[in-house]
C-alpha cells in the first residue's frame, strides 16, 4: 500500500518530533562543531553554546538536537551575512 506524499510528510514530521533524546559526549560534539574543548566551555560560560547535561558526577553530555540547532544557527547567520553584501 502506497501512502500519498502528504501522508509521508506527516509521518516523517511525527517521527522527528517523537525521536528519542540522544546524548553526545564531548569528543563527538567537538567533531560535529569543529570547536575545541576550551572553546566549547568558554562559549557555554557566555551563554552562546548549549549547556551540557550532567549524567553523573564526572560525566556530562550534550543533547544532539541542541547541538544540531546551534550548528544550523551558525549556517543561517552566515547565509544572512552573505545576502547583505
Amino acid at each position: 500500500m502506497k501512502l500519498s506524499n502528504q501522508k509521508n510528510e506527516n509521518i516523517a514530521s511525527t517521527q522527528e518530533e517523537d525521536a528519542p533524546i540522544r546524548f553526545m559526549r564531548r569528543k563527538e560534539v567537538q567533531a560535529k562543531t569543529g570547536l575545541g574543548a576550551s572553546t566549547i566551555y568558554a562559549l557555554m560560560d557566555k551563554g552562546k553554546f548549549p549547556r551540557a547535561v550532567n549524567l553523573t558526577d564526572r560525566c556530562v553530555a550534550w543533547i544532539e538536537s541542541e547541538i544540531d540547532q546551534w550548528v544550523a544557527e551558525r549556517i543561517a547567520a552566515r547565509t544572512a551575512s552573505l545576502s547583505e553584501v
